[in-house]
């Protein structure tokens, strides 16, 4: 049963990332018949920390306090991704998990989980801008960026900022049920489960060509996003035989010419369910999709979440 749950910064921490921690686990809510957690806030590096945005946190608790917690989190921080840790809280950290006790990144905090070893062979996630970092310091680690959160107990890990609201309660739902998270989500004014992945915030410009050779095919492509088209039209266009040109665009681009308009389709769908008030059907229409329920079916493969909720989060409930 999760009971004692504690904190742990380094110099630098998030106040809003910590935040999130506290507000979830720190506060009492006995008065609404909610479970009241043992919730301290540990310093791995002395008595008094600086954050990001210039002021300090004291906290009477060091590297002990870890031994007695149920769930230990870890905050995003500055330079967190690029600095070194103190062995003493990785130690810790690795003795936590081989207890069997459960340990939480929130956004940056898990390079600290991967400077402990605990992301060896797991999966595990971390804001969009960092996932390739993450990948490339810790080649072992299993990074899925488009989630909001990845559970490999007994290592948990969350995307940037608010997806440590949606894993906390995700710890909170897997260990007392969904109606003493769905409570405190209420009381926090925030969903208690959001839908989709970290995927529909993700900012994808469209991508350049290595080279000239389909440049002038990708333009075309982009300003006919509405038009159906096979290979051996690109082809012709490029003054290619279609085996020879399929096999550039796979060079130069990293992917097929079906994968490529597939998800420039899905890019445009984006941006004019942010920026119009155009039906589905419309929107399907200008995007190539040819029908709304074409449109639904690609959006969600690509962004795990529907248009019309994807609408809502981006221009609010009004205009779905």
């Amino acid at each position: 049963m999760l009971k004692n749950v504690a904190a742990v910064l380094l110099d630098g921490v998030h106040p809003f990332e910590l935040g999130v921690v506290c507000e979830v686990f720190g506060i009492d809510r006995s008065d609404e018949g909610l479970p009241v957690y043992d919730f301290a806030v540990a310093s791995a590096e002395g008595p008094t920390l600086g954050t990001h945005c210039g002021f300090t946190v004291s906290t009477p608790y060091g590297l002990e306090r870890l031994e007695e917690a149920d769930l230990i989190a870890v905050p995003a921080g500055n330079t967190y991704e690029t600095r070194e840790y103190p062995p003493e809280l990785l130690d810790a950290l690795r003795r936590a998990a081989e207890r069997g006790t459960r340990v939480l990144s929130v956004c940056s905090g898990v390079f600290v989980l991967g400077a402990a070893g605990l992301l060896d062979g797991r999966r595990c996630t971390v804001h969009w801008r960092h996932a390739d970092e993450l990948a490339r310091r810790f080649p072992r680690a299993v990074v899925e960026p488009d989630v909001l959160y990845v559970d490999q107990d007994p290592v948990i890990t969350s995307a940037g900022t608010a997806a440590g609201i949606d894993a906390c309660l995700h710890i909170v739902r897997k260990e007392q049920g969904p109606e003493v998270a769905n409570k405190i989500a209420r009381r926090m004014v925030v969903p208690p489960h959001r839908d989709g992945g970290q995927a529909q915030y993700i900012e994808r410009p469209l991508p350049k060509s290595a080279c000239d050779t389909v440049s002038e095919v990708l333009v075309w492509m982009e300003e006919h996003l509405d038009e159906e088209v096979t290979v051996e039209q690109l082809a012709a266009r490029a003054h290619m035989a279609p085996r020879t040109f399929a096999r550039r665009f796979q060079q130069e681009t990293g992917t097929t010419p079906y994968r490529w308009i597939l998800r420039q389709r899905v890019l445009l769908a984006q941006k004019l369910l942010e920026a119009t008030d155009e039906t589905m059907d419309a929107i399907a229409a200008r995007t190539g999709f040819g029908t709304a329920a074409a449109l639904r079916h690609h959006f969600v493969r690509a962004l795990g979440t529907t248009p019309n909720a994807y609408r809502r989060a981006f221009r609010g409930p009004q205009a779905a």
